[in-house]
């Protein structure tokens, strides 16, 4: 967050490179935790941390929650609300989409230095989140990544991508292949 804050009050912004190997890293740990059966429950760009070599790293497990199940939903409102899914806001019952949806909100606020959905109060914010335009992002970024955002900022959970599918994303594939040159090289 303290870099995305860093490039906004600059004027900059990051690399579609540098966004999807964040990005890719970023939904390699919540695939992990998901097939722990752990819904995180709180992402957003301030529970993310880079390490010394520029690598991200998800953290700030306070209200994840074990789930039985991998269909089992948890119904208790949480999480940060720029961040909220729309079944959060709806008050319905919640599973690993809405983990999906904190994620397009990341992926959006990296590329465009500001949150997707904002509001002066919660109550306008939840209205924007349920039923105002879903932001696009700009066409400085590949059709790829502008469509892969917009996946996973559906309003309709069951239509969201899990982790491993975005995964699959020949996009997300292409950064997956250039972090492992990147391990060949150093060993």
């Amino acid at each position: 967050s303290e870099r995305i804050k860093k490039n906004r009050q600059s004027g900059r912004h990051f690399a579609q490179d540098q966004i999807l190997r964040w990005f890719t890293q970023s939904v390699l740990a919540l695939k992990y935790i998901h097939d722990m059966h752990i819904l995180h429950r709180d992402l957003k760009s301030g529970n993310f941390f880079l390490s010394k070599s520029g690598n991200i790293k998800m953290g700030d497990f306070g209200i994840a929650k074990v789930l039985e199940c991998t269909a089992a939903c948890a119904q208790t409102q949480i999480g940060t609300p720029y961040y909220l899914s729309p079944e959060i806001c709806h008050g319905k019952p919640y599973g690993w989409g809405s983990d999906i949806w904190s994620m397009g909100c990341i992926l959006y606020e990296m590329c465009a230095n500001r949150v997707p959905f904002d509001a002066p109060d919660l109550k306008t914010l939840i209205k924007k989140i349920t039923q105002g335009p879903t932001p696009e992002l700009s066409e400085s970024y590949s059709p790829e990544l502008r469509v892969l955002q917009k996946e996973l900022l559906e309003r309709d959970a069951a239509k969201r991508p899990a982790a491993a599918e975005i995964l699959k994303k020949p996009l997300v594939q292409e950064a997956v292949r250039k972090m492992l040159e990147e391990v060949k090289k150093e060993e």
